[in-house]
């Protein structure tokens, strides 16, 4: 018997596109993370790219529990002198929402070579519009 060791062009990719809409931060970012690393599928191999690409629409509608949108901070450096920048969770909401999930996502990949290619596959909007529909994403029911 050999080992299966999956090659990664030939994995087929599929697209899924996920509603944040109400949806907790952290749930969404564990379906997409699972998704685009490839671990729903058999073929799953751990250091190679076995995974789709993913489509989040309504990042400005993503919901935190608790007191996360007062309390949350992101910060920043820009690496020089005053350079050091912390905005919580709302000020981000604000300005860039896309941004929420795309911070939640990429902690939850790892951090090396691979994880910086898996990011690729992930396409994130603050609305409802989309420019993939040539692609015709498959809409993820559980989250």
């Amino acid at each position: 018997m050999k080992t299966f060791s999956a090659k990664a062009n030939e994995v087929k990719r599929n697209w899924w596109i996920i509603d944040a809409k109400d949806q907790v931060l952290g749930r969404v970012a564990v379906k997409a993370a699972t998704l685009m690393r490839g671990k729903e599928k058999a073929i799953y191999t751990s250091h190679v790219d076995t995974g789709d690409f993913v489509i989040v629409i309504n990042a400005d509608k993503v919901r935190v529990t608790g007191k996360k949108e007062e309390a949350k901070t992101y910060m920043s450096f820009s690496g020089f002198v005053g350079g050091h920048h912390t905005e919580n969770l709302k000020q981000r909401r604000a300005k860039h929402p896309e941004l929420l999930v795309e911070h939640a996502v990429k902690g939850m990949l790892p951090h090396n070579r691979l994880g910086r290619h898996v990011f690729t596959k992930l396409k994130v909007y603050a609305g409802s519009e989309h420019p993939h529909a040539s692609q015709q994403p498959v809409p993820v029911t559980s989250i």
